[in-house]
C-alpha cells in the first residue's frame, strides 16, 4: 500500500522519479487526485444532464423539471471544481513567452510570483463566493419548478474553490521547498529557438 507501479519505466506517471518505476505517493498526492477525480465526476454529471435533456427534448417532447436551473447550477460547480483541478498541475493555458527564455531559476521565480498571485485572486474569490452562499441561503433562493433551495449547489462550487485554494497553496509550497515534485515525470518546455 502506498506505490503505484507501472508496466514500463518510460510510462508518463505524474510523480515518478525518472529512473523509478515504483511511485511512492504520500497523503498530499492523493489529496490532490481526490480533488481532480470530483472536478471529473462533475465533468460527467454535466454532459449527462445535457444529453438526458436532449434526448428528452427532442424525443420525447418532455423535459426533467427545473432542467435548466439545474444545468447552470452544475456548470457553476463544474467551474469552480475545475479551476481547483486546473491549478495545481499549471494546466490551465498560459503564455510563457517571457518564462520560455530566461535561465531556469527566473523561471522558478516568475513560477512563484503567478502562484502567489493566483493564490491571492482566488482566496478572495472564495471569500466573495462564501458570502453568496450564505446570502443565497438567507434569501431562501428556490428553483422554478421543484421549489429546491439552491444555496447546497452554491456551497459544493465553494467547495471547490477552497479546493483551488488549497492546492494552490500546496503547489506554493512544493515550488518554495520541493520543486522536484511539480516537474518529475512531465515534460519539459524548451523555448524557441
Amino acid at each position: 500500500m502506498g506505490t503505484l507501479r507501472f508496466a514500463h519505466p518510460t510510462h508518463y506517471a505524474p510523480y515518478a522519479h525518472a529512473k523509478d518505476p515504483v511511485v511512492t505517493r504520500n497523503h498530499m498526492d492523493r489529496f490532490i487526485d481526490a480533488i481532480e477525480w470530483v472536478a471529473a465526476i462533475f465533468v460527467g454529471i454535466v454532459a449527462a444532464d445535457i444529453f438526458l435533456s436532449v434526448l428528452l427534448r427532442y424525443f420525447f417532447s418532455t423535459s426533467i423539471p427545473d432542467s435548466y436551473n439545474f444545468g447552470q447550477l452544475l456548470l457553476g460547480i463544474l467551474i469552480f471544481w475545475g479551476i481547483a483541478a486546473t491549478s495545481y498541475r499549471g494546466a490551465h493555458i498560459t503564455v510563457d513567452l517571457v518564462w520560455a527564455n530566461v535561465g531556469p531559476r527566473r523561471q522558478r521565480i516568475i513560477d512563484v510570483f503567478a502562484t502567489l498571485v493566483l493564490l491571492l485572486v482566488v482566496t478572495v474569490q472564495t471569500y466573495t463566493l462564501l458570502d453568496k452562499v450564505i446570502a443565497t441561503r438567507n434569501d431562501n433562493i428556490l428553483t422554478v419548478d421543484l421549489h429546491l433551495p439552491t444555496w447546497p449547489f452554491f456551497a459544493v462550487a465553494w467547495a471547490g474553490d477552497v479546493s483551488a485554494v488549497l492546492l494552490i497553496a500546496i503547489r506554493t509550497w512544493r515550488l518554495l521547498f520541493h520543486p522536484e515534485d511539480l516537474t518529475s515525470g512531465e515534460p519539459q518546455v524548451k523555448a524557441v529557438e
